[in-house]
């Protein structure tokens, strides 16, 4: 009864069962992976005492931004030049503006620098004039899917919707630094941005879309065997249903007839021939 497994047909459907459900056992393993990363990483830094107390140092020494990096005191040193706000930024709850200043640094390159927020509708207080130094918390340039980033573009003159430096090195004639720092201390006028956590480094709700997305491969792993198993078993049932001689459904049509009609006006079968009179 089961020899249709080795035809053609089937064979085909035996290799794609034998592929999907490795594939799938493959990405759920993958995703979990990726979750118990952020476990790790989530630990590690509970454990490891807090970056914004360490000894601050020059800028250029805590580069690239990593999660080892991020959220060191970085110290620079130059000239404040262009100003931006980032608007519909949230700071305890109010929608305002991040005031952000380009420091000038002495080889060339510009530090984007947060030097507080301010309420919708707020006016920035300019940037202190002449030579200064900073120390603020290092972080990593935003992405389109960090919080509050407005990636769509269209903002007015004067305003920037992403901190990076691939937003900003279209606004200015000059290269800019791909971090950015935030002031602990605001000016008059300002309330100090917070620094934010390092990305991909703590339970967030993408860390539990990684365990979700774990299930969600095994699932798929399981429905494959499932289907495989339904398909035998319905294609098994329909050739013991033709062995049994049990007619398909509608096979109970009347039969086919050539357009002839008996002497009761019944039609005739086709093939049939008529009676003469």
């Amino acid at each position: 009864m089961y020899r249709f497994l080795l035809t053609p047909r089937w064979w085909g459907i035996h290799a794609f069962v034998l592929l999907a459900i490795p594939a799938c056992i493959f990405m759920g393993s993958w995703q979990l992976g990726r979750f118990e990363d952020r476990v790790q990483s989530h630990d590690a830094a509970e454990k490891a005492p807090d970056p914004a107390t360490r000894k601050a140092e020059p800028l250029a020494s805590l580069l690239p931004v990593d999660q080892r990096t991020s959220g060191r005191p970085a110290q620079a040193r130059g000239h404040y030049g262009e100003q931006f706000l980032v608007p519909d930024r949230e700071v305890d709850g109010k929608s305002g503006s991040y005031v952000l200043t380009l420091l000038r640094t002495d080889g060339g390159k510009a530090l984007p620098v947060v030097r507080g927020w301010i309420p919708r509708g707020a006016k920035a207080p300019a940037a202190p004039a002449g030579d200064v130094a900073v120390t603020g918390v290092l972080q990593a340039s935003e992405t389109a899917g960090s919080d509050g980033v407005n990636a769509q573009g269209g903002l007015p003159r004067g305003q920037v919707g992403m901190i990076s430096a691939a937003a900003l090195v279209n606004l200015v004639p000059y290269p800019v630094y791909d971090a950015w720092v935030t002031l602990p201390g605001a000016a008059t006028g300002l309330i100090p941005v917070p620094a934010s956590a390092p990305q991909n480094s703590g339970l967030d709700l993408k860390a539990f879309q990684n365990l979700g997305y774990t299930g969600e491969w095994f699932v798929f792993a399981g429905f494959v065997v499932f289907m495989w198993f339904r398909l035998v078993r319905r294609e098994a049932e329909a050739l013991e249903d033709a062995e049994l001689g049990l007619a398909p459904d509608g096979s109970d049509a009347p039969p086919e007839t050539d357009g002839a009609f008996d002497a009761s006006g019944k039609p005739e079968a086709a093939g049939a021939t008529t009676r003469a009179t």
